[in-house]
């Protein structure tokens, strides 16, 4: 018997510094294999243990599971360094073998034997193998041989094989402890996997040949930067809302108590996230996922559990490796307030307030700079109009002119301001609210013109606010038209004066001067009223574009808030959606830093976006279907976001790290890039053009909980949101094929929408090509895959490694003899147990008949159940009557003995003699003599006893008719 392990061992460096030179060195992957015999042959069960071997300590790396020996070779498991693993040209390792007496995880076992070799010895070497002597602890005796072998792809090389091992010998040799895979291990890459684990497997084609397929599982560090990032903004947000409610003017009280309610609501979302962001940050020591044992914590909501990236790397003779990727999380769900009254679509169909008047994020930025407006420019007409009367007295028309001039430009300004379609439809909304709650509250918005608009609300049409703002124009246009007036009567008067210079100087003076001091007094006269007016116009105007710009700003602040349902609801919809957008980031990165050599990729992002297809494995039964309620609405709230690509600052890990801005009606995720492959993308993207997100979930409940709401319950909630889902996969397909219709893979998109189509519309339980179908649209078009469960463990490592298994068939030619065998190779080397995989995979697939089977074994026990209690009823009976026919004679005494008999006996059986009666010449307590042996115990001559064989007699009954009429129906249906 021969056992294979087959680990992996990934050595690189991108460089060390010798002298101030740089030497590079290529990518080098070592994989080797541990064959053992001799000694093996005798075990029937075998563990490999290895551990790495240095100057002061013996470091245990791995160990394979327990394995039954073969004649064939059995994959066990791999080996995996990480870059940051200290591991030295001069570290040993040491392979032990062990032999297993059982199963069980505290079997006993016994040392076969070890052997230990040098990593610099097996690099250097230019044999393809290495043996070694198995030996047993004490050294003393050889018991067997292992042969350490390294694992390549058969792919044609014209270095001979001498050369290319020396070459790649030292060089791992002079830098082992570095990387030098630069872009797996790079910055960029390092800022969005960590902790990464990998497993190596060999698998044959149909062509005989072998492929080398290289799994990899990594944790994030996104799943706590971008939440603590999340709510950060939310915080500002919030902070931001309060700040701009209460810089609003003094309102109404009606309109007060709403600000007020804004601002408590702003505030306690304040609080909390503050609490949960300084948890989180005291949290920079752990793990970088939550395990699913503490998906109900209170201060990890925010945080998506069991986040990992999935990865499958497959290298094919004489081609390059090839990346296929999985997110996987735990489905986005708020666990902590739990689902006792449903999920997030259910709860905000209920508390979610449809306000009749909605203002959107542009809407009330544009109204806050409204009124900054209406706040600036009065003063300065005011002011302008002042220096116009002052200047009218000094009867200096150049002066008069260029006050005028002023005069014009800022009355200009100020009605183009005013001329906006925003005002107009404010203040047709805000005289209808005002009308609803006139007869409750005052209707007034502002103190100061509360009882104008109360009288104003009745009779308001939409051409008020033109003729408001018509009449500033009009004003303006009298005040030029006055000024004209005067400086042309004020010319034609110095025209008479001017054509006699050479009369009397001391007449002519005296004239001039009545005359000037009367024509300033008239100039000012006449330009008051028109200048009062102007004012009045203005703060009329002023008033009612106050008024409709703070209704607009306070309503959004409304429709933001309080309108969205309880705090706790809004919370618990930023937790869900803070837990869909880490996934979606991660995979959003690691498919661009995949794709940044395809220019149909990359012309794609900025063209139509990205998709991203969300699989659920949930249940619409319990708990399950509240989940399912989160992560729909979680999964809707991703078209907020967009993301773009930048430069990144510097080579620095911070520097690549994924930075979010923006608010909760649109977020921003920038992505940044090294300087020189920022460089070389589409010039759009480069330009800072955002890449949206199409965001679809599928939902095949595969459990025994599915089972049951597709039986007694109801999966319309499942067929709604695939419904749905596929409509806006359609669209997003449509829209890819008409803007880019050369794309690879776009042609098949029709025949695959048919069959998705088809799929939808069949009636059949748990129907798992649904998503078979949505994953392959997902990989045409190269969108982000993401599979969730519960947890993300038992269903999404089942579904994660039949997917895999479905790629290498389809996609690498893995011959179909070798599919189970590479499936139940995957499934063991996942961490779930076997044995619930198992249980599951049989459950699904027979669980019609186990169904059945189940139904009839209640059956059996209900009737176990009920002739047991018959038996123990009847029994009890037919042995009194027979001690009552032996022993009558001996009971009566003074009445006859038949009638005192019956009259006993009744009362020995509590059924039918009432309390007060016994037994004449006995206690009651006393049984008959010869009795002694036979009498019954005190709970069967109790009179209760009949109530609890009753009870059990009617429901069993009801419960084998509707185990009858349930097999009947169920029959029905599979027929």
């Amino acid at each position: 018997m021969s056992n294979i392990w087959k680990p992996s061992e990934r050595r690189s460096a991108p460089g060390m510094e010798s002298g101030g030179a740089q030497v590079a060195v290529q990518e080098s992957t070592l994989n080797l294999m541990v064959e053992c015999q001799g000694v093996v042959s005798t075990a029937t069960r075998v563990q490999v243990h290895v551990s790495v071997v240095d100057a002061y300590n013996v470091r245990q790396h791995c160990g394979t599971q327990t394995v039954k020996g073969s004649k064939r070779g059995e994959f066990l498991t791999s080996v995996s360094f990480c870059v940051d693993y200290k591991l030295h040209r001069h570290s040993r390792m040491e392979v032990r073998l062990y032999s297993a007496d059982g199963s069980t995880k505290y079997t006993k076992r016994s040392c076969l034997g070890f052997t230990s070799f040098s990593i610099r010895d097996l690099l250097r070497s230019k044999e393809p193998h290495t043996s070694l002597s198995l030996r047993t602890m004490d050294g003393g005796n050889e018991v067997g041989e292992v042969k350490v072998s390294r694992l390549q792809v058969e792919e044609e090389d014209e270095t001979p094989i001498e050369h290319r091992v020396s070459l790649q010998g030292s060089a791992l040799c002079d830098a082992l402890h570095f990387s030098v895979h630069d872009k797996e291990n790079s910055p960029m890459m390092r800022a969005v996997l960590c902790s990464q684990v990998c497993k190596v497997y060999r698998f044959e084609t149909e062509d005989q040949r072998r492929l080398l397929v290289r799994e990899q599982m990594s944790e994030t560090p996104l799943s706590f930067s971008l939440p603590k990032q999340l709510l950060s903004a939310l915080i500002q947000e919030h902070a931001s809302r309060v700040q701009q409610v209460k810089e609003l003017s003094d309102l109404s009280p009606h309109w007060d108590s709403l600000r007020h309610d804004v601002v408590s609501y702003c505030n306690h979302l304040i609080g909390c996230y503050q609490e949960t962001l300084t948890e989180l940050e005291n949290l920079s020591t752990s793990p970088c996922f939550k395990s699913s044992g503490r998906k109900s914590d209170r201060h990890l909501q925010f945080v998506p559990t069991n986040l990992h990236s999935q990865r499958m790397e497959v290298t094919a003779p004489g081609s390059s490796g090839v990346w296929y990727q999985v997110i996987t999380f735990g489905a986005p769900a708020d666990h902590h307030q739990a689902f006792k009254h449903g999920g997030l679509k259910r709860l905000l169909s209920k508390h979610q307030r449809q306000s009749s008047v909605s203002y959107s994020l542009e809407e009330s930025y544009r109204a806050r700079e409204l009124l900054v407006s209406v706040a600036q420019l009065p003063p300065l007409i005011f002011g302008q109009a002042e220096e116009l009367l002052s200047v009218s007295a000094e009867r200096n028309p150049a002066r008069l002119q260029e006050v005028l001039d002023g005069l014009m430009q800022e009355t200009k300004l100020f009605i183009h301001a005013l001329n906006d379609e925003l005002v107009r439809s404010a203040l047709t909304a805000f005289h209808s609210q005002c009308a609803s709650v006139s007869g409750r509250h005052g209707s007034g918005l502002l103190c100061e013109n509360a009882s104008a608009n109360q009288e104003e609300a009745r009779e308001y049409d939409e051409e008020e606010w033109d003729r408001t703002w018509a009449n500033v124009a009009k004003s303006l246009d009298c005040i030029m038209a006055m000024a004209d007036r005067l400086q042309e009567r004020e010319h034609l008067l110095r025209e008479r004066s001017s054509p006699d210079p050479q009369e009397s100087t001391a007449d002519t003076k005296s004239q001039n001067a009545g005359s000037s001091s009367s024509s300033s007094s008239s100039w000012q006269e006449q330009l008051l009223p028109l200048v009062v007016t102007l004012r009045d116009c203005v703060r009329e105007a002023v008033s009612k574009a106050r008024a409709a710009m703070t209704f607009v700003v306070l309503q959004g602040a409304l429709t933001a808030t309080v309108a969205q349902g309880p705090e706790r609801i809004v919370q618990r919809r930023h937790a869900v959606f803070s837990q869909a957008l880490s996934a979606v980031v991660c995979g959003f990165m690691l498919k661009v830093y995949g794709g940044l050599e395809d220019p149909e990729f990359l012309q794609q992002l900025h063209s139509v976006g990205i998709l991203a297809q969300f699989e659920a494995l949930l249940s619409t039964y319990g708990e399950e279907e509240g989940m399912l309620e989160d992560m729909e609405v979680s999964v809707a709230d991703l078209s907020r976001v967009a993301f773009t690509i930048t430069e990144a600052r510097s080579e620095q890990l911070h520097d690549f790290l994924p930075t979010l801005r923006g608010t909760w009606a649109g977020f921003v995720v920038e992505v940044p890039l090294p300087s020189e492959t920022f460089a070389s993308l589409p010039q759009e993207l480069k330009d800072g053009s955002l890449i949206r997100v199409e965001s679809v979930l599928f939902n095949i409940g595969i459990n025994q909980h599915q089972s049951l709401a597709e039986r007694f319950g109801d999966s319309s909630l499942q067929e709604r949101v695939n419904q749905q889902s596929g409509e806006r996969l359609r669209a997003y397909c449509h829209s890819l094929r008409d803007k880019l219709p050369h794309t690879a893979g776009v042609q098949s998109l029709s025949d695959l929408l048919s069959a998705l189509d088809r799929s939808l519309e069949v009636k059949k339980r748990k129907n798992v090509e649904v998503l078979w179908i949505a994953g392959t649209m997902c990989h045409k078009v190269n969108g982000i895959r993401l599979t969730s469960c519960k947890s993300a463990k038992d269903r999404t490592a089942m579904s994660v490694t039949l997917e895999q298994c479905l790629i290498l068939r389809e996609q690498h030619t893995l011959s179909q003899k070798h599919f189970s065998m590479a499936l139940d190779c995957m499934r063991r080397c996942v961490c779930v147990c076997v044995c619930v995989c198992v249980c599951v995979c049989v459950f699904v697939v027979f669980q019609p008949f186990l169904s059945l089977c189940f139904l009839i074994l209640i059956f059996l026990f209900f009737v176990i159940i009920f002739f047991y209690f018959s038996v123990s009823f009847l029994c009890p009976l037919s042995l009194l009557h027979t001690h009552m026919l032996t022993h009558t004679c001996s009971l009566s005494h003074t009445h006859s003995s038949s009638s005192r008999s019956r009259l006993s006996w009744g009362q020995m059986l509590g059924c039918y003699a009432h309390s007060g009666f016994t037994i004449s010449g006995l206690d009651p307590d006393e049984p008959p003599s010869g009795l002694q042996s036979t009498w019954l115990p005190h709970c069967l001559a109790s009179r209760q006893h009949f109530y609890p064989v009753a009870f059990l007699l009617v429901t069993s009954h009801l419960l084998v008719l509707w185990l009858i009429l349930s097999l009947v129906i169920l029959l029905a249906k599979y027929q």
